[in-house]
């Protein structure tokens, strides 16, 4: 199978690729950068098609899709810089890569005939209640730009394509990028106590199981939405930073505090980001490991 895979060089992207290539698939990866040198712990498939595009420019997508010729296209790439999205001199320049560049990539997969997997996320919801969203939910009441703008990336998705899937994820961490256990965890090096939110509940997803289901579903003719996520439970951050801690072997003192006392942020957060998962079952997707287990085989292979 020919798979085109757009962000490569972020955490989902590059274990797409890993996981294509672990399978004997032929991978084709893209990203901004003239070049792709993988991630520092030396684990990209550095051997794979590369090509560098701007998935914002139309004209570029089309050639660089038709030419690779792939069976499916997995869109990785986005802005996720959630806070920046929020100036006004970054709204267009977000818009255009999370609704513009999803376009593109959607009109040459309806030329081709090939399979798209667009990765979206927990934002398109407002995050209010308790009951966990369920994939088929059309309910959307975005927060903040960055959610808005993925909600437009799904809509595009949806209405120029038939055979798509789009996967919701939540709470991301994976080896080739910045996320919320690297940074806790420097934290808990320099620092003796951590204040952490615990009235926002979710649940982490790593990336390195989310490539496997990934490439499981493009495999597939189930298309449609799909919420993705690690099991385990829900939980809240604060529950998250002392998971980690204890298993890191950190003494730090981890502090629960509401999102008000913690601080406003830029961008408003959902309060509520439970994912329903009983669809992939329902589809015979096997569900991701527990988050637990994720953390403990995700502390294996970072440096800390």
């Amino acid at each position: 199978m020919r798979v085109f895979v757009t962000g490569v060089g972020g955490q989902l992207g590059h274990d797409v690729m890993n996981e294509l290539y672990k399978r004997g698939h032929e991978g084709i990866g893209s990203d901004m950068a003239a070049a792709y040198a993988g991630a520092a712990d030396g684990s990209a498939v550095t051997t794979a098609p590369y090509v560098s595009l701007d998935i914002t420019d139309s004209a570029a997508v089309e050639r660089a899709i038709a030419e690779s010729r792939p069976d499916a296209v997995i869109h990785c790439a986005a802005w996720t810089a959630v806070d920046m999205a929020e100036n006004d001199d970054k709204v267009e320049k977000v818009r255009a890569v999370n609704a513009g560049g999803t376009q593109n990539i959607a009109q040459v997969c309806k030329r081709l005939g090939c399979k798209m997997v667009y990765i979206s996320t927990d934002y398109v919801f407002d995050g209010q209640g308790t009951v966990p969203w369920k994939p088929d939910c059309r309910d959307y009441k975005p927060l903040n730009v960055y959610g808005q703008t993925k909600l437009e990336g799904e809509l595009a998705v949806s209405s120029t394509l038939e055979k798509y899937f789009i996967v919701r994820i939540a709470w991301v961490f994976g080896v080739n990028g910045k996320n919320f256990i690297k940074t806790m965890l420097n934290v808990g090096k320099t620092h003796d106590t951590v204040r952490v939110v615990i009235d926002q509940i979710g649940t982490p997803t790593y990336t390195y199981d989310l490539a496997r289901l990934l490439v499981d579903m493009v495999q597939t003719d189930k298309y449609g939405y799909y919420h993705a996520t690690n099991e385990g439970g829900y939980i809240s951050w604060y529950d998250f930073t002392r998971e980690i801690y204890k298993q890191a072997g950190y003494k730090t003192e981890v502090i629960p505090v509401t999102t008000e006392e913690y601080g406003l942020s830029k961008a408003a957060r959902p309060f509520n980001s439970r994912l329903d998962k009983s669809k992939l079952v329902e589809a015979g997707f096997e569900p991701l490991p527990t988050w637990q287990d994720a953390v403990a085989r995700y502390l294996k292979e970072i440096d800390f």
